[in-house]
């Protein structure tokens, strides 16, 4: 198989069509994590975000409901993680409304959103390199949901608890930069869950992962989802959107394209002519 460029959809290291294809299967019979209720956690309503004369995104409309999972794709430039800044107040939209369980985020400020509910991970995944591994979680865990009533060790805590559920614990007093990228990974997403997220936005956790990491990963983010915390993953690794995510949203130039199960929008001549291919569309079963 060729070898993906960055912001190219990506399958899961097989080195052929048909173990792509019977992969992906496979991973569609195992199940799309907890069920999710009616209950809307997440509303966008035609956000857009202008940036001078640079439209980044434009009428992007989505809802996240309670225990889902939600994936957004799209090409490098598509404007996700631009949605995923206003949704956590790093930028403000230009336009639309966002709000969480009732509440209209617009305007407020990041920490004050973390402390509601909302918590994320980043792309490039850069630890306190002088902290250790608990340390780091520790920062996360004064954070958040209870972060502000929460000791130094009440902290300290939490970090361990959390560091367990993401097989860190052994590392714990490990300077957090001898970590390999699969550690580091884990490392950033035990930092948003020390914040007690409702919501949890993944952007891109699986970048650098190959084979049983992407699979370990995707087992993580399912025992999270399986505790009640909603979900909305940026991911180019279309065997874990396929994977995990009830509904899919895709974006293509900052607008909307397609919204759906992963089967249907995998499907959508739209999505296979705007980021998929034709090659992925041609493995997809009739």
């Amino acid at each position: 198989m060729d070898q993906a460029r960055p912001g190219e959809p990506t399958m899961d290291g097989a080195t052929t069509d048909s173990a792509v294809t019977g992969s992906l299967e496979a991973t569609r019979r195992a199940g799309n994590g907890a069920a999710a209720s009616g209950e809307v956690v997440l509303q966008v309503r035609d956000a857009t975000k202008r940036f001078g004369g640079v439209v980044a995104v434009q009428g992007i409309s989505f809802e996240v409901r309670r225990g889902e999972i939600v994936g957004l794709i799209g090409p490098n430039g598509a404007g996700k993680t631009t949605l995923v800044n206003l949704i956590t107040g790093v930028e403000r939209p230009t336009e639309g409304t966002i709000t969480f369980e009732g509440i209209v985020l617009n305007g407020r400020k990041p920490h004050v959103i973390g402390r509601m509910g909302i918590a994320r991970t980043f792309q490039v995944v850069r630890p306190f390199a002088n902290l250790t591994v608990l340390e780091n979680v520790a920062v996360g865990a004064m954070y958040g949901t209870g972060g502000h009533r929460r000791t130094a060790a009440e902290a300290m805590r939490k970090a361990e608890e959390v560091l367990d559920l993401v097989h860190l614990l052994p590392r714990r007093d490990d300077p957090a930069a001898s970590l390999p990228i699969g550690g580091r990974k884990r490392l950033e997403l035990a930092k948003a869950l020390a914040m007690e997220p409702r919501l949890l936005l993944l952007d891109e956790v699986m970048a650098g992962l190959r084979g049983a990491e992407i699979d370990e990963a995707m087992a993580l983010i399912r025992t999270v989802n399986a505790q009640g915390i909603s979900i909305l993953v940026i991911e180019h690794v279309m065997k874990v959107i396929v994977g995990i995510c009830q509904r899919v949203v895709v974006l293509d130039y900052g607008r909307q394209i397609a919204e759906g199960t992963p089967d249907e929008v995998t499907r959508d001549p739209a999505v296979i002519r705007a980021y998929l291919g034709k090659k992925y569309g041609a493995r997809q079963p009739a």
